[in-house]
Parts: structure tokens; C-alpha cells; sequence
């Protein structure tokens, strides 16, 4: 494969020098190219100003016409920070000046010859090393511009995940909200959500990640009510081969897998109390223990947890630990629920109705006057997640229109005196569907109905006669998570 010719600036005020080093880069002239020379710091910024494709700049340190050095070295950063700088000098400097060395580098130096006279002769007439220096540092940036690439593509895609799950609305709730994710998302504590069931806590979590400098790295969801007692600590901290019987292979746990990312525990308080004290080691030392491993070694983890339960009574029942309750609760949001944003509901349904009406590829429908009036009044007891799922019903069950009867169909309400209820199907000739459509309908109803009438999805899923992972896994394949 052939490659690139490397572009050089010489920034050198001694003819003999230019010849020096000219002579010495001739025999690798068709990878490496002077592309031109100037004899002033002054000339080599204008040069940079109007040409800016040079890989790398070979300076003599003390140039003629008062800037040089460090402060010209600065000046072409700041015009290309991708250029790499190579500085030669005379000086007559200890060789073990570390204080020279570090002011070099910390300027944006690429590297720096010898500083005696017959050294840095012999560096010039020796081809080799001042070659590879110079190889090297072109390398450098093509691999630094890779870099920016991957960056850039990895902004892209993470501005199309935000916008995929904004945070939308107007409210003073919603706004405050806002507000505390953009504050937290520039630090590395750890945040507590707390809000009811279906308040869009995750979705607070993933804004506060997908904003901080840990958005290139990954974040990884767990349902800590979803994972068995006895698999808590191998799920989280993962196990290695012969731990015990069945482990055949090594297994990464969750905490590794969010290293120099983020962790977010969602339903923290049902998190088993001995995983609870494991966890605290973590948090504390951010040290991991793996199952089977003598060692422990660190991690580079940010932890975002969430609740709907009241921890603080928890604690009082001895149900959750009180040091790890003040490890998790650094930074704070309580996600508000909807029937406290009442000036986000038209917003979300329109945005929602839309979003549904894409994955469907169908045709965006209006919505009546009285079916806006029911949606707007509406309690909300599931908050966005039950109006998520509300509003996929309407676009699925409507035509050009969202009418009242569909609006009442979809919220299967018959009263609003004590929040939803769930009734018995509506049918109407206009609404005929298939059988497989109608029984995987009422079963979303009634998963969502007893998930409304439970503290925790646990619980939801003990009433259900389920286990919670598989509770979970329903949930899911029904469309409520």
C-alpha cells in the first residue's frame, strides 16, 4: 500500500543548517518532502495561516526576529493543532534540565534534539534516528486525526440517541430537571433519581451520561428487582473460570463492562442487602471483587441509581444501608410526575403520536377537540411511560382522526375518581382486529394495570404469579419497558 508523502515546514534561520538537514532527509525524498522554508517565526505562522496541510514542523529553537521558542511553538498549535513539532537546538543546556524538557512538551512539542552542539551534529548526520523522529511524528497525527474522526462520528451518533429520547417539555419541573442534568453531567459523582413508577428516571440517567465526558465510553442499564438473589453478585461483578461448578469460562460483569463509563441501577432498593455491602467496597475503594479471583483490581465507574421507594424508610427497617444510601445520594433529582407538568402533556402526545406514527409508516392523524380535552384531564397514574403506550394504541386503533371513543377505547377508563380502572373490551364494528391483536392488547392492559396498583415491579410480578425476570421479559416483548 502506498502511503502518504509526509509535508515538512523548516522553520530554520542558518543556511548551513538548511543544507544539513535538507542533505540528510534527500535519500527519503519521495515519503518525506520539504514543502517550504522560512527563517522567521512571524513568516512560519503566516505560511500555516494560508497552507495548513503540513504534517510536521522541524524548528530551531532560538530563530531570529523575537519569537521563537515556546511561544512560537504555542502560536502553531493554535493554528494547527494537528502538527507535530520537531525542535533542534544549540543551546548550551544540561543535558538532565528536566525543567527544559518539560517546558518543551507542556508548549506542544513533539520532541527535542540534544542540546550540545556536537550532538545535535551528530543527531543531524546520523539519519536514522532523526528519520524515525520524524516518521513517528507524522504518525502521530495521522493517528490523532483517526482519532478526531472517530470522535466526531461518535458525537453524531450520540446527538441521534438524545434526540431520539429527548427531554421534552415546558414546565418549571421539567426545567429544573433540565437544568440539574446539564450541572451534574460536567462532574463524576454519583446521582440518586427518585420519582414514581414511570417518570422517565432512565431517561434522566442516559441525558446525564450521553452530556458528560463519559459519552464515548458505555453506559449499561441494570434492573436490579430482574435479577435473581442468587445471581446479584456474579451479574454485577462477574466470575472466573472454576469459581464454581458451571463456570466454564471467564464472565465480565456488568461493572466491568461500564469501566471508564456509566452504571445505571435502576430499582436500587431491591438490591439484596449482602450485594448492598459488595456494592459500598466499590464505591468506596473502587476496587471490584470478582467470584473466584484472589486479586481485586480498579474500576473507573460512574454510578447513576434510581427509586420509587422512600430509601429513608427503608433504612429504618434495616432493608437498606445507611452508608451506602449517602454513597449513592452525592447529587440528587427527583423526577417529577406528569400530573405536576400538566403544560407538557400536549407536547409529549404530539411528539409520541408522531414517533409511532414513523415506526408504523403511517399517515400522522388529527386529534379531536374532545379527545384533547380527555387526554389533558386525564390522571396519569403510569406517568409517560402509561402515555407512551396510550398513545401507540390511538395511532394503531384510528384512522384520519383520534376521536373520543378511540381516546376512551385506548385509556379503558370508566371513571377518574381513583385514577385508571381496567374494563372489559370496547368492540365496535370500525375497531374489528385480529384475535392475536386483541389478546396481546388486553394482556398490555393488564400487565399495566397491576403494575399501577404495585409499589415495585417485584411486586407487580409476585401478584402475576411470575418470576421478575420473566415478569421483566413480558413487559418488554408487550412493549412497557
Amino acid at each position: 500500500m502506498e502511503q502518504d508523502q509526509i509535508k515538512v515546514l523548516l522553520i530554520e534561520d542558518e543556511e548551513y543548517d538548511v543544507r544539513r538537514i535538507k542533505n540528510t532527509i534527500y535519500p527519503y525524498r519521495e515519503r518525506i518532502h520539504i514543502e517550504e522554508i522560512v527563517s522567521t517565526g512571524e513568516d512560519a505562522l503566516q505560511v500555516l495561516e494560508k497552507n495548513g496541510s503540513f504534517d510536521v514542523a522541524i524548528l530551531d529553537y532560538q530563530i531570529s526576529g523575537g519569537l521563537y521558542g515556546e511561544r512560537l511553538i504555542k502560536r502553531i498549535k493554535i493554528i494547527d493543532p494537528s502538527i507535530q513539532v520537531i525542535v533542534i537546538t544549540k543551546m548550551t543546556v544540561n543535558q538532565t534540565d528536566l525543567h527544559f524538557a518539560n517546558q518543551m512538551i507542556e508548549s506542544g512539542a513533539y520532541w527535542f534534539g540534544t542540546k550540545y552542539p556536537s550532538d545535535i551534529e551528530d543527531f543531524i548526520y546520523q539519519p536514522t534516528d532523526f528519520i524515525l523522529t520524524i516518521l513517528n511524528a507524522a504518525e502521530k497525527k495521522r493517528l490523532e486525526l483517526e482519532k478526531m474522526k472517530s470522535q466526531n462520528r461518535l458525537d453524531k451518533k450520540i446527538a441521534r440517541i438524545v434526540q431520539e429520547r429527548p427531554m421534552l417539555g415546558i414546565s418549571p419541573s421539567i426545567l429544573k430537571v433540565r437544568e440539574h442534568i446539564s450541572k451534574y453531567a460536567a462532574t463524576h459523582a454519583n446521582v440518586l433519581i427518585t420519582g414514581e413508577s414511570g417518570s422517565g428516571k432512565e431517561l434522566i440517567a442516559r441525558n446525564i451520561h450521553y452530556q458528560s465526558s463519559r459519552r464515548y465510553d458505555n453506559f449499561v442499564t441494570v434492573n436490579c428487582a430482574a435479577i435473581p438473589d442468587e445471581l446479584i453478585e456474579s451479574e454485577l461483578f462477574g466470575f472466573v473460570k472454576g469459581a464454581f461448578t458451571g463456570a466454564s469460562e471467564d464472565k465480565l460483569g456488568l461493572f466491568e463492562q461500564a469501566h471508564h463509563g456509566t452504571i445505571f441501577l435502576d430499582e436500587i432498593s431491591e438490591l439484596p442487602y449482602q450485594a448492598q455491602a459488595k456494592l459500598l467496597r466499590v464505591l468506596e475503594t473502587g476496587e471490584l471483587d470478582k467470584i473466584g479471583r484472589k486479586k481485586s483490581y480498579n474500576v473507573d465507574v460512574r454510578v447513576i441509581s434510581a427509586t420509587n421507594k422512600d430509601l429513608k424508610e427503608l433504612m429504618k427497617q434495616n432493608r437498606f444501608r445507611e452508608d451506602l444510601y449517602y454513597r449513592l445520594n452525592i447529587l440528587n433529582i427527583q423526577a417529577p410526575p406528569l400530573k405536576e407538568r400538566a403544560e407538557d402533556i400536549r407536547i409529549l402526545i404530539d411528539y409520541f403520536v408522531g414517533h409511532h406514527c414513523r415506526d408504523l409508516s403511517i399517515t400522522l392523524p388529527s386529534i379531536s377537540d374532545e379527545a384533547w380535552s380527555i387526554l389533558q384531564h386525564f390522571e396519569w397514574p403510569g406517568n409517560v411511560r402509561q402515555l407512551k403506550n396510550v398513545t401507540q394504541r390511538l395511532v394503531i386503533l384510528s384512522n384520519d382522526t383520534i376521536s373520543k371513543a378511540t381516546v376512551e377505547l385506548a385509556l379503558d377508563v370508566q371513571s377518574q375518581g381513583s385514577g385508571a380502572a381496567l374494563t372489559n373490551p370496547v368492540f365496535s364494528s370500525e375497531n374489528i382486529l385480529p384475535l392475536r391483536d386483541v389478546e396481546q392488547s388486553f394482556r398490555r392492559q393488564y400487565f399495566e394495570f397491576v403494575r399501577l396498583h404495585s409499589h415495585t415491579d417485584t411486586e407487580a410480578a409476585g401478584k402475576l404469579g411470575l418470576a421478575p425476570p420473566n415478569f421483566h421479559r413480558m413487559c418488554k416483548e408487550l412493549g412497557l419497558k
